[in-house]
């Protein structure tokens, strides 16, 4: 991922430019949304991450196909609802993307720093390995409840470090992802900012990623989102598959339990 350029204009007016939209009436924004949905282009990544998780390669020429995701090896139903968990063979609590990295680098022989050079793809390509293979093994879960639990002391404590870091007002603009999160009703520029304090703001996020973003051409995922609004913020770059990131998605996944998962969803 290259470094982008430092703003500090557009940092320091990032929370200016928050305002408040129509609390009334219907949104024109939210309609247009609700028809790119109808066709959605990240339906074609599943295809393909398919058939990247039955198929052998790497060094070992081996598939995923015993990759364990918490419900047993090669088991994907239901998996990606109850992640982030704890995984003993790791002894460390591990989201989709930092689980899919542990079996690609000692199931398939892939070497770490390779996979996640290459984790996030450029805008308008054909999308990554990564990719793909989150959105496919997601989709399997469509219409199941995301049911994420706290039942192990490491999983507890990897809530409450997201939890804290959520809250958290850091680095040079001295921001946090509630002071765009934190409240109904606001927009930047003419980009919805979900209410994520409120269980039915935080469920619309969980349950919607991987998703294709439209400005990109490519399937994001969650990884990519949150690496994306630390950038937004001037925190420093958030690594992949970092403990940082798994406590987030941990914090922000458990306060969606309950959502019903439909992937791939749409961004602008």
């Amino acid at each position: 991922m290259k470094e982008r350029p430092f703003n500090l204009v557009a940092a320091v007016s990032l929370c200016a430019i928050v305002t408040t939209a129509q609390a009334q009436g219907t949104d024109p924004l939210g309609v247009g949304r609700r028809m790119l949905t109808e066709d959605n282009p990240g339906e074609l990544w599943i295809d393909k991450g398919k058939q990247l998780f039955h198929e052998k390669r790497g060094p070992k020429n081996a598939s995923l196909e015993q990759c364990d995701f918490g419900v047993g090896p090669g088991k994907l139903e239901g998996a990606s609802a109850q992640l982030p968990r704890y995984f003993p063979d790791t002894d460390k609590v591990q989201d989709l993307e930092s689980r899919l990295l542990t079996c690609m680098v000692e199931l398939q022989g892939f070497k770490r720093e390779d996979v996640v050079k290459r984790a996030i793809s450029p805008g308008g390509s054909s999308g990554s390995d990564m990719e793909a293979l989150a959105l496919y093994i997601t989709s399997r879960s469509n219409g199941m409840k995301m049911n994420v639990s706290l039942g192990h002391q490491k999983e507890y404590d990897m809530y409450k470090a997201g939890e804290y870091l959520f809250f958290r007002r850091a680095g040079q603009t001295d921001f946090a992802c509630v002071q765009c999160h934190g409240e109904a009703n606001k927009r930047i520029r003419l980009q919805d900012l979900i209410h994520m304090t409120s269980k039915k703001g935080v469920q619309e996020v969980v349950s919607t990623w991987p998703a294709y973003r439209g400005a990109h051409y490519v399937v994001r995922t969650m990884q990519w989102r949150l690496y994306d609004c630390f950038w937004q913020m001037r925190l420093p770059e958030l690594k992949y598959a970092s403990d940082t990131s798994i406590a987030l998605t941990t914090y922000l996944h458990y306060q969606g339990n309950g959502a019903v998962i439909k992937v791939p969803g749409f961004k602008r």
